[in-house]
């Protein structure tokens, strides 16, 4: 199967291990990837993580800024498969009939369920409970192809956005290449997604960051760990952002104090009354600093004066 033209399409960290077992296995005459980004004050280019892959193994690298309308040189490289995962933008229909073997997706979730932008991040924060890979062929809609394969793993209750990052990378990079065969082999059987049993995982934007100690204590707790470590919750305290990485529940209620209202301070944590309890900070990022553990940043300030304090107040 080594004669098997691929060409793939990705863009963040996620994909390098997919794009690694390929390159392993078959010949991946060029990638597709989004155009270099401008960063820093300096404003200097930053490469994707994919295209720094595709480098190193001196492999074509193609990055239309728009490939609705710039995909012609992706024809001329005249591939067998297409293969995507998280690249990040919608494939048009000239790409999608072109290959023998179909557009191939390799999506973070157990679709129907999340489709879109997010599926790491709205996994978690959403409370589910399991999560998983699913081998799909593209169509020109977002996620609702046939399926082909799926690959589910459960989701601890302590586990992070980065967590399950890394262990869904891996498993996509396995589950395609124990796929690739039937598909080449023409032995799939493709199944229709159930569209009325749809989710959707909508990119993150800041509004969903900011945390609202309003909600409940466990709504609170996955979306922090749902966003650890990019692109992280935040509230605020005295005016300023205090990035929060990780905490914990108890039980506690507060039925005299405010929802988001400085109860107790811990060794090694600050409690929050919440609608329903009490969730501790354990680690955080205060404006202007670095992260630190909670108990880190209680022996520079004045623990007294903490209680009673609001966050988010105005």
């Amino acid at each position: 199967m080594e004669n098997i033209r691929v060409v793939f399409m990705g863009t963040p960290d996620f994909s390098v291990p997919i794009l690694e077992g390929l390159i392993e296995n078959y010949d991946v005459v060029g990638v597709v990837t989004q155009p270099d980004k401008e960063i820093g004050r300096n404003h200097e280019l930053r490469f994707s993580p994919i295209k720094e892959c595709a480098i190193k193994h001196n492999i074509t690298v193609l990055q239309p800024a728009k490939i609705r309308k710039d995909y012609h040189d992706i024809l001329k490289l005249k591939p067998d498969i297409i293969i995507t995962c998280a690249y990040g933008q919608i494939i048009p229909k000239e790409l999608l009939d072109y290959p023998k073997y179909g557009c191939i997706n390799v999506h973070a979730s157990l679709l129907p369920k999340l489709r879109g932008g997010a599926p790491l991040h709205r996994a978690i924060m959403n409370g589910e409970s399991k999560t998983g890979i699913t081998i799909m062929y593209m169509d020109e809609h977002m996620d609702t192809g046939d399926m082909i394969s799926k690959e589910e793993i459960l989701i601890d209750f302590t586990d992070t956005v980065g967590d399950i990052h890394d262990k869904l990378s891996f498993l996509g990079r396995d589950l395609l290449l124990k796929t690739m065969p039937d598909i080449i082999s023409n032995k799939v059987k493709p199944i229709k997604q159930e569209d009325s049993e749809a989710t959707y995982a909508p990119l993150i934007k800041r509004e969903d960051e900011l945390v609202d100690f309003n909600k409940k204590s466990l709504e609170i707790y996955n979306q922090i760990r749902g966003l650890n470590p990019y692109p992280v919750a935040y509230a605020t305290l005295d005016g300023k952002v205090i990035k929060i990485y990780s905490a914990i529940i108890k039980d506690n209620i507060y039925t005299s104090k405010q929802n988001g209202e400085i109860v107790r301070i811990y060794d090694d944590g600050i409690g929050i009354s919440t609608s329903d309890s009490e969730i501790i900070l354990k680690e955080i990022k205060p404006e202007g600093k670095r992260k630190m553990s909670v108990k880190e940043y209680l022996n520079g300030v004045d623990k007294n004066k903490l209680i009673g304090k609001v966050f988010n107040e105005e």
